[in-house]
């Protein structure tokens, strides 16, 4: 197989951006012209949510794809995916925080974020997707040192943490969240030598 040039790596990142923006613009769509169910709330809240955890699996696709299929350059997509992870994540939050629960009903999130298993879950991979985005930059990673790899490293707990959120959120148990969360084990099951040398 051909590897891929810097001009490929370009129009690679241009596809990302349209992949993570025109879902956006779809979700609006869908508002206007009346396509969710019932509760449109709800369904903003999995469709966002669904978005995140497909931008974290291809995330972590990057790096075995790049490494068995001898694409070095392909590892320059990482930080963008990751990074539109994060947003995903946010809209996510936000849409439960203010179709939920109301714009200004700060105090009743933090009440719901401890009292709810599943929630605190999902906080917990947000505030650890916004630490990775915050230190992302390249100024970031050469300040921190080595300490920049282990803070990454924690993409992994996320990884495990994300899926579970969602199988926990779910009242009534469907085959997606059950992929995701397959596709999340056999994505960090190409890590297992990375693990391995840890509990050694």
């Amino acid at each position: 197989m051909r590897r891929l040039s810097p001009a490929n790596i370009t129009w690679l990142k241009v596809i990302i951006y349209l992949c993570a923006i025109l879902p956006f613009f779809w979700i609006v769509l869908s508002i206007n012209q009346g396509w969710f169910s019932a509760d449109p709330a709800k369904d903003i809240q999995h469709f966002t949510g669904r978005m995140t955890l497909k931008f974290l699996l291809v995330t972590l696709l990057v790096t075995p794809v790049a490494r068995y299929g001898k694409q070095p350059l392909l590892i320059r997509t990482r930080r963008l995916l990751g990074l539109w992870c994060f947003a995903w994540g946010t809209l996510h939050l936000l849409s439960y925080s203010f179709l939920e629960l109301g714009i200004s009903n700060l105090r009743l999130l933090g009440s719901e974020l401890v009292s709810r298993p599943y929630l605190t879950l999902g906080i917990i991979c947000w505030i650890l997707l916004l630490a990775l985005a915050c230190t992302s930059p390249m100024w970031a990673q050469r300040k921190l040192g080595s300490t920049w790899q282990k803070l990454h490293n924690f993409i992994y707990l996320i990884a495990i943490l994300a899926p579970i959120h969602y199988l926990w959120s779910v009242k009534v148990l469907s085959p997606q969240p059950v992929i995701y969360a397959t596709l999340a084990v056999i994505l960090l099951a190409f890590r297992y030598k990375k693990f391995r040398q840890w509990l050694r």
